[in-house]
């Protein structure tokens, strides 16, 4: 009994170091700049500002975990910040229909699914780069939304879909609660499956995965399912929030989301990552672009540092693995 509980500690504490390992510097980062905020504008921490804050952080957050996955892979995808304006308006469009909302959530992440399907066995069959087909994607989902909408913003007074993001349980919003609920799910599949260390597999040394025997193809595809299912959530979020689906919903996202898994741990070349680390990434993300709009810098500025953020990530991430090989 003894053996097992010091096993089981020791294994705590290795879990512990290598968590530290990871994403110390990350969090200190973000202590500095929760430190820094709150002295340098007084609504930093007023309820108001949290509240915008976590609204942007979740969005980013659930996005971030689609980038993670497919970066894994070995992948990317950029159609996630399309995804965010068709499933803002495909939600809208069944609940006016009279479907109910949880219907109408679930199909509209199986759409997105589908879609990813498609994206997935285009890249895993064709042999094309994943950054030219889901730029591709990109365009052909956002022109998508602009056909069913018409161009214009598609509202809905179904009251669910405004609970989705104002709900709170305990104080705790509900977008935080479904945040952890994949966290989770995500951390069994890729920690405890034999999928996810296919995943990792496919994505550190694809030629000894093939000649291993692990199906790439499927792996690729099906991740590409996940991401699509996981970006109409984070668009389904966003539609909540102003009770409508906008064609021009998400421009620019997809850049945000490679910053969070960048910064939190993924690697840009694939197999590695953690659903911890993305979710401290898009915290630093989120808290940053907040930081950014309270203290009125330029938006113009903003998207120069969220550029050379995103270059010095991906620059210390390839300096790491060069070390290590």
């Amino acid at each position: 009994m003894k053996n097992a509980n010091s096993k089981s500690q020791n294994k705590a504490v290795m879990l512990y170091k290598d968590f530290l390992k990871t994403n110390g510097g990350i969090l200190i980062a973000l202590v500095i700049m929760f430190v820094f905020l709150s002295f340098s504008n007084q609504h930093f921490f007023t309820s108001n500002n949290m509240a915008n804050l976590f609204n942007y952080f979740t969005t980013n957050c659930v996005l971030a975990m689609c980038m993670m996955c497919v970066l894994i892979t070995g992948e990317i995808d950029l159609s996630i910040s399309s995804f965010v304006a068709l499933s803002g308006i495909i939600l809208c469009v069944f609940l006016n229909k009279g479907i109910a909302f949880l219907p109408a959530l679930l199909l509209t992440l199986v759409i997105g699914a589908l879609v990813g399907v498609v994206t997935g066995t285009i890249i895993a069959y064709s042999g094309m780069p994943s950054f030219i087909v889901t730029l591709a994607m990109q365009g052909v989902i956002r022109g998508a939304a602009y056909i069913i909408s018409s161009g214009a913003r598609v509202s809905s007074s179904d009251k669910w879909l405004f609970h989705l993001t104002s709900t709170r349980y305990g104080g705790i919003p509900l977008p935080t609660i479904i945040i952890l609920i994949i966290a989770v799910i995500l951390g069994f599949l890729l920690y405890r499956t034999s999928f996810g260390k296919h995943m990792y597999a496919a994505g550190g040394n694809r030629e000894a995965a093939i000649y291993s025997g692990i199906n790439v193809k499927k792996i690729v595809i099906v991740t590409f399912a996940i991401s699509g299912a996981l970006a109409c959530l984070a668009g389904s979020f966003v539609a909540s929030r102003v009770t409508s689906g906008q064609p021009a919903a998400g421009a620019g996202y997809e850049g945000d989301a490679v910053a969070a898994a960048v910064l939190g741990g993924t690697a840009f070349t694939g197999g590695r990552g953690t659903v911890s680390g993305v979710i401290i990434g898009a915290l630093v993300i989120g808290t940053l672009t907040n930081g950014m709009n309270l203290l009125e810098i330029n938006s113009y500025w903003q998207q120069i540092c969220k550029g050379l953020i995103i270059m010095l990530a991906v620059m210390i991430d390839t300096i790491k693995q060069r070390r290590s090989n």
